[in-house]
């Protein structure tokens, strides 16, 4: 029987392959869902290129992610990665955007949490699920 990380790596796989075949029209907001962008980050030490679906907050000019992981008690990958190399690009919609990706400070993990969870409740749940905080990438556009 397949491991859930794998299937789950194929629902993703799926998921970019929409998002970009259809330019966002598919995979960029799923009916009663959050608003999801596609984040391209490259592996912190293979180098190699990857592309992640993701649940996003706009702050203004800034985007807002979430590394929860679905409350495991590891940062996901992708949040290692864009730590290594915070120059990166996201999709939005049919939209490339070149961002800088940066942790967000306590204070603004405080006034940012409940937007996030107002946009995505699951990641109140997260939260209780693990001991880590869970943090906040702001994502600046260059």
């Amino acid at each position: 029987m397949p491991r859930p990380w794998f299937l789950l790596n194929h629902l993703f796989r799926g998921h970019v392959l929409a998002y970009r075949l259809t330019r966002g029209v598919i995979g960029s907001r799923v009916p009663g869902g959050p608003p999801m962008l596609l984040l391209d980050h490259v592996g912190a030490r293979s180098l190699k290129q990857r592309t992640t679906p993701l649940v996003y907050v706009r702050d203004g000019r800034s985007l807002v992610i979430v590394a929860s992981k679905g409350g495991h008690h590891r940062h996901p990958a992708w949040f290692h990665n864009l730590k290594a190399h915070p120059d990166t690009d996201v999709q939005i919609g049919s939209k490339q955007i070149p961002v800088t990706a940066d942790v967000a400070t306590s204070q603004e993990r405080e006034r940012l949490w409940p937007r996030v969870v107002a946009t995505y409740g699951g990641y109140e749940g997260y939260q209780r699920r693990t001991t880590r905080e869970i943090p906040l990438v702001v994502l600046e556009p260059r």
